[in-house]
C-alpha cells in the first residue's frame, strides 16, 4: 500500500485546526507525510506561489501538485489511503460530508474564533450562547456512543476533534465550558482527545500557543485567563 501513496507535503501553521484534520486522518492510517509550518504574517514566497488564495492549508502531492481547501484535502488523504473513513452507505456518507462542512464554520468568526477575538463582554456571550445552540444540533443527530456514527471511528471524528481539542484548551485557559450540558459531546470529545492519532496531531506546545493567542487578541476571553 505505502507504495502506491504519494508523497505527502502538508503545509499550514502550527495552530491550524483544519490542517490538523489531514494529520489526524494521515496518522491514524500510519502514513508517512512531511509538514512544513509557515509565519501567516510573514509568508515565503514559494507559497504565494503556488497556494491561490494565499491561506493554509496546502498540500503538495508528489512535490508537482497542490491542494487546496481544508475539506478536500482530507477527503483526498482518505481515498488514496483504503480502506475509507467514510461509511459505506451513500446518505450517511453524504450527511456526515454536511456535518464536516457545518463543523468546519463552527471554527469562525461567527463561532469559536469570534468567541476570542470578542471584545465586549455582552457580545462575546451572544456568541457563546449561539455557538452553544449550534452544538447542540450536533448533540442531536450524533450517535450518542463513542463516535459519531457509533462504535467506529470515522473521517467525521477526525473532522471534528480540533474543534473539541480547542474548547477544550478554552476551557483550561478561560474557565470556560462551552459543553455544558451537552453529555454526548462531552464524552465524544474525551474519546476523542485520548486517541493517539489525536494527540500526536499537533505540536507539543500548543496549549502555550493557543493561551498566548488569547491574550494576543486581547479580547473579552483574555481578560477571563486563569493563572
Amino acid at each position: 500500500m505505502s507504495q502506491s501513496i504519494p508523497q505527502l507535503e502538508l503545509i499550514s501553521f502550527k495552530l491550524c485546526p483544519f490542517v490538523q484534520r489531514a494529520v489526524i486522518t494521515l496518522l491514524h492510517k500510519n502514513v508517512d507525510f512531511k509538514i512544513t509550518y509557515i509565519d501567516l504574517q510573514n509568508p515565503p514566497q514559494w507559497f504565494l506561489d503556488i497556494s491561490p488564495l494565499g491561506k493554509v492549508p496546502v498540500v503538495k502531492v508528489d512535490d508537482s501538485e497542490v491542494l487546496f481547501e481544508s475539506s478536500v484535502i482530507q477527503e483526498y488523504v482518505d481515498e488514496i489511503t483504503p480502506p475509507s473513513l467514510h461509511p459505506t452507505d451513500p446518505l450517511i456518507k453524504a450527511k456526515n460530508r454536511a456535518w464536516m462542512a457545518f463543523g468546519g464554520e463552527l471554527m469562525g468568526m461567527d463561532g469559536l474564533h469570534g468567541i476570542i477575538h470578542e471584545k465586549e463582554a455582552a457580545a462575546c456571550q451572544k456568541k457563546i450562547d449561539g455557538l452553544q445552540a449550534l452544538l447542540k444540533r450536533i448533540e442531536g443527530v450524533h450517535s450518542g456512543q463513542d463516535y459519531f456514527n457509533g462504535s467506529e471511528f470515522k473521517l467525521i471524528d477526525a473532522a471534528f476533534a480540533p474543534m473539541l481539542m480547542r474548547l477544550d484548551l478554552l476551557k483550561t485557559h478561560c474557565d470556560l465550558d462551552v459543553l455544558k450540558g451537552l453529555p454526548v459531546l462531552q464524552n465524544w470529545q474525551k474519546v476523542l482527545l485520548s486517541l493517539p492519532c489525536v494527540k500526536d496531531s499537533v505540536i507539543p506546545e500548543l496549549s502555550t500557543m493557543y493561551r498566548g493567542m488569547i491574550a494576543h487578541y486581547d479580547g473579552h476571553m483574555a481578560s477571563r485567563l486563569v493563572d
